[in-house]
């Protein structure tokens, strides 16, 4: 859970700093700008805040790597996707969704502190405890803090330990071990297919990398 917050604070420390003139530079996620991207955190901020607070006595169903499933490869054809990129298009000054962002992101932040890792939540028809729920998150905020930065250079980086929990969980998820002479980084952006793979990087794949990429969700 502390894992959770650190992955959560860096990726709202990131976006706080950027500049107006960075939301409509292309994210790492297709076909969305920063802007969009940004505007989605401000949704994955309230699904947590919801998940917190709809606690269950259910048995759980899901743990933090089950959580996830492989799914087909964005098209950009997705209603939600959709909306987000109309959504994040209304706010009209980068101030003003900086400031949702910030004030929701920071009670998702506190609510996740105060949570009891034991405890049982229900979301999208599954249960799960507190502390798995959270723990599935540090691959999202992981993964978006890479499409954050993904043409902005000088923004800071996913802190280390979140990536490196992101690949644990990804490489649950798929069912695959990519080689150790891949960084955490390089695992998850070539693995989700956010990034093509070097002919070196296919060579150390082997078999594997016939299957990419494999997109979470």
């Amino acid at each position: 859970m502390d894992l959770f917050n650190r992955s959560w604070s860096a990726l709202l420390a990131a976006v706080a700093d950027l500049s107006d003139e960075d939301f409509a530079r292309p994210s790492g996620c297709a076909g969305w700008l920063v802007r969009d991207l940004v505007c989605h955190l401000v949704v994955d901020a309230q699904d947590v805040l919801i998940t917190l607070a709809t606690p269950t006595a259910e048995e759980p169903t899901r743990d933090a790597v089950t959580y996830w499933q492989v799914v087909d490869p964005p098209t950009g054809d997705d209603p939600l996707d959709a909306l987000i990129v109309r959504l994040a298009a209304a706010y009209e000054q980068p101030e003003l969704l900086k400031f949702h962002l910030d004030d929701v992101g920071s009670a998702a932040g506190r609510a996740a502190a105060l949570a009891d890792p034991t405890g049982r939540v229900g979301t999208q028809g599954q249960v799960l405890t507190a502390g798995d729920y959270l723990s599935a998150y540090v691959l999202e905020w992981s993964l978006h803090h890479l499409d954050l930065v993904a043409h902005l250079p000088e923004a800071a980086a996913p802190p280390a330990e979140g990536l490196g929990r992101s690949r644990e969980l990804f490489e649950g998820v798929v069912g695959a071990a990519f080689p150790a002479s891949f960084a955490d980084r390089d695992a998850l952006l070539v693995g989700t297919g956010r990034r093509t793979p070097t002919p070196a990087e296919e060579a150390a794949l082997g078999t594997p990398a016939a299957r990419l990429p494999f997109p979470v969700g």
